[in-house]
């Protein structure tokens, strides 16, 4: 999905929060080259070209619905912080899109001020749409439940695993990852590659930022920077698609900093042992694309990715073969964490009708057939994601869905209302954090405790 794949979500460096972008200049309607008020208008983060490659999509819905003209209208951020500002000016000022793609990292944004909980059309048509849940694991749909109710349909999504070069693996003498690893051998690992490396090569690499950053470290160490807990309700959704789950809720709730935590201190310590020995990189800032060309020329041994990732090595000319991936290791859990994303429709649209059948279309198997042609992320319905990664992907593709199958406890990154600055807090304090005395990551860790009272208390 050029806007649908982790690849754009993962460019989100917290850099700016709302209430900052908002102060630039104002975007209105007449910001959108050849706004039709008849038509049906779907906001992607993305430019004039991601727009045309939706084209196929809106001609074969227009097939189906030739009563409803679609237009999508790009709205270029620099970050999803940036795309969110803008959409929230385009509401200010009367002229919002009818339907936007949000990524997790805006989910609750949305949910809370902008969106249309999406219940009353997934009971009226409750059918049509059984095929759809039957094909998409419940801890995708889970993600885009806030406060009982449900507010998009996934599209596509990527857990944090571990890729890894097999030059690098092989000169080390090392076999694959078992899928119990634990931080201990992923520790040795990382020894065990730096002994036989060569110029430039770093065992470990990894960047600061939300998704794949401290979190999946956090994670598999059963925390959060944030505390976790769940929203009641749902049950609506549970028992008519999903009836032999327990334990689902009505979605995330991230209210309560968690910084000190113990558990949290524990990760941060692994992170600043692994740089401490030169086996890591100091997390870097930014979205990660670079890695695939470092990663591709044999210089980085490890490194966290989704199954967007399989793309862009491929186009970078890496064979299958020359990479493989693994389960994140363990801590106390293995519990991994993920994004997704999913169009929402805007309460301030008066085509709410329309708007959901473009919903149903794009979650449809053809709809994911047309929007989805290369493995630039993993498909929401499982079934796609053979056509996907069969031919292209590493040997272990699969462990990319069997990630939600294998640890149920699978999260999205943690991303209330206020993420924008929560994520900008998080990352102010990470780097400093891992990279100082154990006096400096305490007191780090105390200032991101602080940062995160004040982000979680903004409206």
């Amino acid at each position: 999905m050029a806007e649908l794949t982790r690849r754009g979500l993962l460019g989100l460096g917290g850099a700016a929060v709302l209430g900052t972008a908002l102060s630039a200049k104002r975007l209105t309607g007449l910001d959108i080259p050849g706004r039709r008020s008849h038509d049906l208008s779907i906001a992607i983060n993305g430019t004039a070209q991601d727009a045309a490659a939706n084209q196929g999509l809106i001609d074969a819905f227009r097939k189906v619905h030739p009563d409803i003209p679609v237009r999508i209208v790009p709205i270029q951020g620099a970050d999803w912080s940036d795309f969110f500002a803008k959409i929230l000016t385009l509401v200010a000022a009367g002229t919002a899109p009818d339907v936007v793609m949000v990524a997790t990292e805006g989910t609750q944004l949305f949910a809370d001020r902008l969106a249309h909980p999406l219940d009353e059309f997934v009971l009226r048509d409750k059918a049509e749409m059984k095929e759809f849940f039957d094909d998409v694991h419940p801890s995708l749909i889970e993600a885009f439940m806030y406060q009982g109710s449900l507010y998009q349909l996934p599209l596509s999504w990527n857990a944090a695993n571990i890729y890894y070069s097999a030059a690098a693996m092989e000169r080390a003498g090392l076999d694959r990852p078992a899928d119990d690893w634990t931080w201990d051998d992923f520790h040795t690992y990382l020894r065990t590659m730096s002994k036989h490396a060569k110029g430039t090569f770093r065992p470990f690499f990894w960047t600061n930022r939300l998704w794949g950053g401290i979190v999946p470290w956090l994670y598999t160490n059963d925390t959060s920077f944030l505390k976790p807990s769940r929203y009641s309700g749902g049950q609506w959704l549970w028992k008519e698609f999903y009836p032999t789950q327990t334990g689902r809720s009505g979605g995330y709730k991230w209210t309560e900093p968690n910084a000190e935590d113990p558990k949290v201190v524990e990760a941060f310590e692994f992170m600043r042992s692994i740089i401490a020995e030169t086996l890591g990189s100091s997390p870097v800032q930014g979205g990660g694309n670079e890695l695939v060309s470092r990663f591709g020329s044999g210089v980085i041994g490890m490194t966290p990715a989704g199954g967007y990732w399989v793309y862009g090595l491929s186009q970078a000319g890496m064979k299958k073969t020359d990479y493989d991936v693994a389960y994140f290791p363990k801590g106390r859990t293995q519990q991994h964490q993920f994004g997704t994303a999913g169009y929402a429709i805007m309460r301030s649209s008066k085509q709410k009708d329309a708007a959901w059948e473009w919903l149903k279309f794009c979650v449809s198997k053809d709809g994911m057939k047309i929007a989805q042609k290369n493995p630039d992320s993993n498909s929401a319905r499982r079934s796609h994601n053979v056509e996907l990664y069969e031919n292209t992907g590493p040997a272990h593709w699969k462990l990319f869905y069997d990630t939600l199958d294998k640890f149920p406890t699978t999260a999205p990154v943690p991303a209330p209302p206020q993420e924008a600055a929560v994520e900008t807090a998080l990352i102010k304090n990470v780097l400093a954090a891992v990279t100082g005395s154990h006096a400096t990551m305490m007191n780090s860790l105390g200032n991101l405790q602080r940062d995160l009272e004040l982000a979680l208390a903004k409206d």
